[in-house]
This record gives C-alpha cells, sequence and structure tokens, in this order.
C-alpha cells in the first residue's frame, strides 16, 4: 500500500476518529469538556503532524522555487492547515480530507509535468527573454509586469550594475533572473588562461558535532589513527570539535567548539 494511502487510511480510520473525537468533540457526549485553548493546542498539533507529512510527500520544490500551481497549493494548505486548528465548530477530519486531496491532486500534476512538455508549459510557463544581444525588449518587461527599476534591481543582484555589460538576461518560470555577460565582461576561468586541472574530490566531513563519521573517514582514505595523531598534534579529543573535514589534498581542517573555545 502506497504511503500516502496508509497515512490517511490511518488517521481517518474509526479507531483513530473514535478516539480523537472523543477528546475534541466530547462536549456533545456528555463528557468532561476540553478547556477551548487546550482543544487549540491539540487540533494544532495534529495539522503540523500532517502538513509535515504532505510537505515531504510533495518534495523540496514545494519549499523552493514555485510553479504558479505550486504557489497556489502552498497557500490554500497553509490555509486549510489554519482551519483544522482554530476551527473548533467544525470536524477536524473533514480539514484533513481537503488536505488531503490537495496533495494528491499536487502529486498527480507533478507526475503529469514529468510526462508531458506541453503540460509542464502550461502549468508552470516558460521562460521569458529580458535582454537579447544587449538590447532591452520592452514588450516583455510589459508582458511580465516588471518595471526598468525592477529589471536594474534584479541585474544588481547577479553582480551587475551596468546594464550595458549585459548580452542575454532571461527570466525563469520561477521568476528568478538569469544574467549572461558580454565576453569582455566575464570573470576569467582557468580555461581562459590555457590551465587545465585535474578534477577533485568534494571535502569529507569526519567530524560532527564531537561525533566521528565513520563512512567519511573511510572515503577519505584516512583511518583512526591518523584521525587521532593529528587530533594529538592540536591537543584536542574528537568530543571537543565542531567541525573537521580533510580536504582533497589531504589536509585536515578543525573548527572548534566555541565553548571549548571559551574554557
Amino acid at each position: 500500500m502506497p504511503l500516502i494511502t496508509r497515512v490517511f487510511s490511518l488517521l481517518l480510520s474509526n479507531n483513530v476518529n473514535s478516539i480523537i473525537s472523543s477528546a475534541l468533540l466530547n462536549n456533545h457526549r456528555g463528557g468532561i469538556p476540553l478547556p477551548e485553548w487546550l482543544e487549540v493546542i491539540i487540533r494544532t498539533l495534529v495539522a503540523i503532524m500532517v502538513l509535515f507529512v504532505m510537505t515531504r510527500l510533495l518534495g523540496k520544490r514545494q519549499i523552493s522555487q514555485l510553479s504558479f500551481f505550486e504557489y497556489i497549493t502552498g497557500i490554500s494548505i497553509g490555509d486549510l492547515a489554519a482551519t483544522v486548528s482554530l476551527d473548533l465548530e467544525s470536524n477536524w477530519y473533514i480539514g484533513i480530507i481537503s488536505l488531503a486531496v490537495w496533495v494528491l491532486v499536487s502529486l498527480g500534476i507533478d507526475a503529469l509535468q514529468l510526462k508531458s512538455k506541453r503540460s509542464r508549459k502550461w502549468l508552470e510557463g516558460k521562460s521569458t527573454v529580458l535582454i537579447q544581444d544587449g538590447n532591452i525588449i520592452e514588450g516583455h518587461l510589459k508582458k511580465e509586469k516588471m518595471t526598468n527599476e525592477e529589471l536594474l534591481e534584479q541585474l544588481r543582484n547577479k553582480g551587475v550594475f551596468d546594464v550595458g555589460q549585459v548580452e542575454f538576461a532571461i527570466m525563469e518560470p520561477s521568476g528568478k533572473v538569469n544574467v549572461l555577460p558580454k565576453p569582455n565582461y566575464r570573470p576569467l576561468t582557468p580555461y581562459d588562461l590555457g590551465l587545465h586541472f585535474s578534477d577533485q574530490p568534494e571535502p569529507k566531513t569526519v567530524i560532527l558535532d564531537g561525533h566521528i563519521l565513520e563512512k567519511q573517514l573511510v572515503s577519505s582514505g584516512k583511518n583512526h589513527r591518523w584521525l587521532a595523531e593529528q587530533l594529538k598534534k592540536r591537543e584536542i579529543t574528537p568530543n571537543e570539535v565542531f567541525l573537521a573535514q580533510i580536504n582533497a589534498d589531504g589536509e585536515l581542517y578543525i573548527d572548534i567548539n566555541d565553548l571549548v573555545v571559551k574554557n
């Protein structure tokens, strides 16, 4: 059974429903009524847990670069979660069902976008060229409802203060503006200077918050004996290390915990 089906079947099962309903709605059953503040706390905690699970199901894109539909989904899910928490007159599970529908529709939309370029273009929109061959396309600015001041702001965010240095600029469906400077204003790279370097692996974090990361240490090509010797030279123990990394040259960087430094 898929995860989302199991989650909601658990939330809406008769046993769970009867337990939470008896706690939250016992005013109608002759039991001891809960104070409103306690009921709000319980409903809020339930909403937070359900919202967390649903957000995890939707993936990281839901909390980073949003398409039009994802933006609407985020607003609606937040509003529904608030309703579940604070609307004491309605049944809590009705809001949960609505949240489930939104998540299922969003997951379906994501699957459709992966399979169909046409639907992806319709739902997310397409990129808009703002500057081409060094010339600002005013019609495209009007289409995106962007003023020239806003364009200059976006260019400054990319480190460009002179529009004359821009060869090409494009607004992505997420609303972010990417800029390609003219050749004379691009940063020099080793390739431009005729230099060639071999690829280097990423640094390996071997100690984090005083804990030695075994897999990272092994993948770095070092062992516990070598690490212990390096720490001994600095007269510290792993427990005193906030962060330690081994770079591509086999050098060890160590950041000591602030509490140890103060003492």
